[in-house]
């Protein structure tokens, strides 16, 4: 099947009524800090708060009947399998979907609480495949691809109309890759409206796997990675056409980079954004000068990011910003002592997220303790404001960094 533009609008008619129309919206933030331009595509906000429902609504709904009555099955990290399920749910179609078992167990109950059938299998998507095919042929199962099927290109290629349909006039678009289903839909857009546009594709250090193909590379593919929903060790053949083609480079970010991006997203946008959703904004971050007086575009693909991973991102953000501390308090151990050093960090505007009170340290009195703090503030010198109250009060403190 020949994949173009006029195939994705047709697509986007079907879709219209049946997906939430996402906004996109203007980066003040990051505008300033890029000194660009920059939209972001919300499709956090989308229906399973990803774009996978695009593609999986398209090939669910272009189904035979007795591919129906016979079931599909699926492999994903998570947002892929959460379409399928929402989709097979309402078309009434058993879904098996087998994920890998390092996939967060987030994405893995929703996807349960869909109706689908979970298959933990393997650590990566790729290590999922084998087991897939066993099932594909045991049980006569349709495969849903995650993104090497031409009716799942052209139903995520809507998005692309979307973001040029609110964004005129765009000099850039930067998308995640995993498999490269979002990208090449999109691709096939914007270069068709505007064949002037630069496309760049994303992909993180760890799993290069489409910069490889189309730099020729063979850059190690290994490790877990913050971005699980683009972690792909081989890329589709399909995809892998199109993006040599429309896509005009690759570029690779770490692990700090997503972090960042996904922290900057919440404290500047109160975006909710997972690995893979942040990736465009972690290059864009990362790459000030490519972007700098352009107009640029990307999408925040998927807001599926587990809630303990993201509260420690935030944390840890703080830490690396001066805006958390450990202090230890050497106290002498009698009553009320506790409640005076909370009171003179709440009066100098200190905020105590957790607090230990340590008695059996073998360098400690009998009579002594130590209390074990850690305090958050509005900036480093917010926090030695605090700890020199404290002194000042007679404690003796020692700030413990523990500092990634």
């Amino acid at each position: 099947m020949t994949i173009h533009i006029d195939s994705i609008k047709e697509a986007n008619l079907e879709l219209r009524s049946n997906i939430v129309r996402t906004p996109t919206i203007q980066s003040q933030y990051l505008s300033n800090e890029v000194n660009a331009n920059v939209f972001l595509k919300l499709e956090n906000l989308q229906y399973t708060s990803s774009f996978k429902v695009r593609g999986a609504y398209v090939s669910i709904k272009r189904l035979k009947e007795e591919q129906k009555q016979k079931g599909v099955i699926a492999m994903s990290a998570g947002n892929h399998a959460q379409a399928v399920a929402w989709w097979a749910q309402k078309e009434g179609v058993k879904a098996t979907i087998v994920m890998p078992e390092q996939a967060p167990l987030s994405k893995v109950m929703k996807t349960k609480s869909l109706g689908a059938e979970v298959i933990l299998k393997g650590r990566t998507l790729n290590e999922s495949q084998n087991y897939v095919s066993e099932l594909i042929d045991y049980k006569k199962l349709t495969l849903i691809h995650p993104y090497d099927d031409p009716n799942v290109v052209i139903g995520q290629g809507t998005l692309g109309l979307e973001l040029m349909e609110d964004t005129k006039n765009l000099d850039l678009l930067v998308i995640p890759i995993g498999g490269g289903g979002l990208i090449s839909g999109v691709s096939i857009v914007a270069k068709s409206l505007n064949p002037n546009i630069k496309i760049f594709g994303v992909q993180t250090e760890k799993f290069p796997s489409m910069y490889n193909v189309i730099h020729k590379k063979q850059l190690a593919i290994s490790g877990d990675t913050l971005a699980d929903g683009i972690a792909v060790k081989r890329p589709g053949n399909i995809t892998s056409e199109i993006i040599k083609n429309h896509v005009d480079d690759i570029l690779l970010i770490n692990e700090f980079d997503l972090e960042m991006a996904i922290s900057s997203l919440f404290e500047n946008e109160r975006i909710v954004a997972e690995g893979a959703g942040a990736a465009g904004v972690a290059a864009i971050m990362k790459n000030k000068d490519k972007f700098s007086g352009k107009k640029v575009g990307t999408v925040i693909c998927g807001g599926n990011i587990d809630a303990r991973l993201f509260a420690s991102i935030l944390n840890r953000k703080l830490l690396m910003d001066g805006r958390m501390t450990k202090v230890r308090i050497d106290i002498i151990d009698e009553p009320g002592m506790l409640a005076r050093i909370s009171n003179l960090i709440a009066k100098y505007g200190g905020n105590i997220i957790e607090i230990y009170h340590q008695r059996m340290f073998n360098d400690v009195p009998v009579k002594n303790a130590k209390i074990d703090a850690i305090i958050e503030a509005l900036s480093v010198e917010h926090i030695a404001s605090i700890i020199k109250a404290l002194r000042n009060d007679g404690f003796q403190v020692l700030e413990i960094r523990e500092r990634s």
